[in-house]
């Protein structure tokens, strides 16, 4: 199998099946094993020839990245591609089942989508019982300012851990500017570590420049690992529990 995605590849693992994997994309780093199989470009940029040499019975992608041309393209050549959708947290559940059937695996993935299943509504409940949702503005993008609109998975976390997103005026992923993040007013900011090279501490600080803003006022500027929150894999759910912590601290207890 050839995982053209970094979210497939963890959810492969995940599920048991990690051996069966002779090809992931560039920036595929959990688990540890993952280090070891062989490259097959990114997941906007697949090297079909490479993985055509690797001679896979079949690969596994996702519909949101994977180009449809490069999919034709190995199906042309004989290779069938299976082709996921995990746009939010029950697509993600849908997907591990998906997978778990496909590599022969359903005891493990129901096993596995059932413990998230039920972490994702402690998370829900918990929530729910603080009635308040504080304004969440989630920052993925550092210059511009990118958020998370409606329509992305982010939102949905954010809506789940009992927040209301900032940034849920727009769709996909909007930018902002200075004033704009003044007239929002988030309440809690999340700075995601997803801007390769770029200083989240000093990221961190910056929005010391508005301190009016009741995130800044307050002290909750916060910075999370990337890694939990930009894939639609097993490991989103830590993030959503990360976030429920940062959003309602008081009900963040077992």
């Amino acid at each position: 199998v050839v995982a053209l995605a970094e979210s497939v590849t963890e959810i492969v693992f995940a599920v048991g099946r990690g051996e069966r994997l002779v090809g992931t994309t560039r920036f595929a780093d959990h688990p540890p094993e993952a280090l070891r199989i062989p490259r097959v470009g990114t997941y906007i940029q697949l090297d079909i020839e490479r993985i055509a040499a690797l001679r896979p019975e079949f690969c596994i992608g996702t519909r949101d990245g994977n180009p449809r041309a490069a999919v034709e393209r190995l199906e042309a050549l004989g290779i069938p591609v299976y082709v996921t959708h995990p746009m939010g947290l029950s697509a993600m559940l849908a997907s591990i089942r998906e997978i778990g059937r496909l590599l022969n695996a359903e005891g493990r993935a129901e096993e596995l989508a059932r413990d998230l299943e039920r972490r994702i509504a402690r998370v829900a409940a918990r929530a729910q019982a603080q009635g308040r949702r504080p304004r969440v503005f989630f920052q993925i993008g550092v210059d511009p300012v990118v958020s998370a609109g409606r329509g992305t998975f982010l939102h949905e976390l954010i809506e789940t851990a009992g927040g209301e997103n900032a940034a849920g005026e727009a769709e996909g992923y909007p930018q902002y500017g200075a004033e704009h993040l003044v007239r929002l007013a988030p309440e809690v900011v999340v700075i995601t570590t997803m801007t390769q090279g770029a200083d989240f501490e000093a990221v961190r600080r910056a929005w010391g420049r508005f301190p009016n803003i009741p995130a800044v006022r307050d002290g909750r500027v916060h910075v999370v690992d990337a890694a939990v929150f930009n894939r639609p894999a097993p490991r989103l759910v830590d993030g959503l529990e990360t976030l429920a912590r940062l959003v309602h601290p008081a009900a963040a207890s077992p």
